[in-house]
């Protein structure tokens, strides 16, 4: 009698299935698990989701702020500023308006002679 599946047959299948799940296995952790690990190792961050290897940055990068400085004196600093720049568009703005008045004085004066 021919049996379909002898004893060298369900041999043979169950090293193929093993290889296959043992590949499946290798494979699993090169390409998932393996890529995450080397990011993290080499002190950068993991997104599993979108699979980035992202640098952190300090949030003192972002908003050019000198490390050691609090938020609130950066902010008074950066205020600070913009007054020195608010004072100089008012004083631009005089400046302006007075040669504006200086100009129309000697063009008044030169059409009355």
């Amino acid at each position: 009698m021919h049996r379909l599946l002898t004893f060298k047959r369900l041999s043979v299948l169950f090293l193929a299935s093993f290889a296959a799940c043992f590949a499946l296995i290798l494979a699993y952790e090169h390409f998932v698990r393996a890529p995450g690990e080397r990011c993290e190792e080499q002190g950068k961050w993991w997104d599993r989701e979108g699979r980035v290897c992202a640098q952190p940055i300090s949030i003192a990068e972002i908003t050019g702020r000198p490390n050691g400085i609090s938020r609130a004196e950066a902010s008074r600093q950066k205020n600070r500023e913009l007054v020195a720049i608010e004072r100089q568009l008012v004083a631009n703005d005089k400046a302006v308006a007075a040669d504006a008045d200086r100009q129309r004085a000697a063009l008044k004066a030169e059409q009355e002679r």
